[in-house]
């Protein structure tokens, strides 16, 4: 009897708690955005003396192969490793603004959950536009996952709902935010790419916050068979995300021997290992939400996440 008489109370408060996350985030976005037509340096030719990323996030860092490669050589690499990481993000961006717009459909305009939803996906749209010019400018082609990954982002934009959608959006935005954390403060990285980075990371930081709300929201009172499904969705889905980051024809296109390249890479504990470390703080979010189930793990494994 008094669960449910508090139950609506209790309801009324987190709706309006939701609304309160919505609305700071609303004024933060209308305080610090920016315009990467203007903000980025698209004008100034490509320096090749300066990297794309920090060398030691490029897949060969540590390995054989790199120790053999002239600086001229690994700078050109991190340039099309960048790129792929860009094009990759714009992919995944692509199916977080169907997902964020098939989940507000139809719902309350005056709502400010409602207005911030479109604002991320403006923010998300200027990005895309913003990682195609980043891309062309580091001299890469439209890298895009394998046409398998294609086709599954393909089926999980029209079925992911509710919070399967939210991590998995958390989860692509978290690993991208470490690493770029990283290049944009990297005096070898070149200036363009440093300032695509700061605004990424400074605008998406407020995604993160989103979509960690939103998972928390939509998982309150979920039953074992919906968390254990949800939790295998989602790692999935970002097993695909992560694997997809750096495309094979990256090694070719910088140069290299591609198919020792990618032995290499698959093999290079040094990346694996970073990718754990920078995703830690991710993994304890997910173990909060009761989303680190066995079957979940196995995937997170393969991708190098934990």
């Amino acid at each position: 009897m008094a669960s449910s008489t508090f139950r609506p109370k209790d309801q009324e408060q987190d709706r309006l708690a939701d609304r309160d996350v919505a609305r700071r985030l609303l004024a933060s976005s209308a305080e610090l955005s920016y315009d990467p037509a203007t903000e980025v340096d698209w004008d100034t030719p490509l320096d090749t003396d300066h990297h794309g990323a920090s060398p030691e996030w490029s897949t060969l860092y540590g390995s054989a192969y790199w120790a053999e490669l002239t600086e001229d050589r690994r700078r050109a690499l991190t340039r099309q490793e960048a790129a792929s990481v860009a094009c990759t993000g714009i992919w995944f961006e692509m199916i977080l603004q169907q997902m964020v717009l098939r989940d507000m459909y139809a719902e309350d305009p005056t709502d400010p959950r409602f207005q911030w939803a479109l604002t991320e996906i403006a923010d998300e749209c200027r990005h895309s536009i913003m990682f195609a010019r980043g891309a062309a400018k580091l001299g890469a082609p439209a890298y895009r996952p394998r046409r398998a990954v294609v086709e599954l982002g393909r089926v999980f934009k029209t079925v992911a709902f509710g919070e399967a959608a939210y991590a998995a959006i958390l989860v692509a935005e978290e690993v991208l935010d470490v690493m770029q954390r990283d290049w944009m403060r990297d005096e070898r990285v070149a200036p363009f790419v440093r300032t695509i980075n700061n605004i990424h990371v400074v605008e998406e930081s407020r995604h993160m916050k989103f979509a960690r709300d939103e998972t928390r929201r939509r998982l309150r009172g979920a039953g074992a068979v919906r968390r254990q499904i949800n939790a295998l969705v989602v790692a999935i889905a970002s097993y695909c995300i992560v694997t997809s980051m750096v495309n094979r024809d990256v090694y070719r296109n910088a140069g290299l021997d591609a198919e020792r390249a990618r032995a290499e890479a698959r093999a290079n504990e040094h990346h694996k290992s970073l990718m754990r470390s920078s995703c830690s703080g991710l993994m304890e979010f997910l173990a909060s939400a009761r989303l680190l189930t066995r079957p979940a793990l196995f995937f997170y494994r393969r991708a190098s996440l934990i």
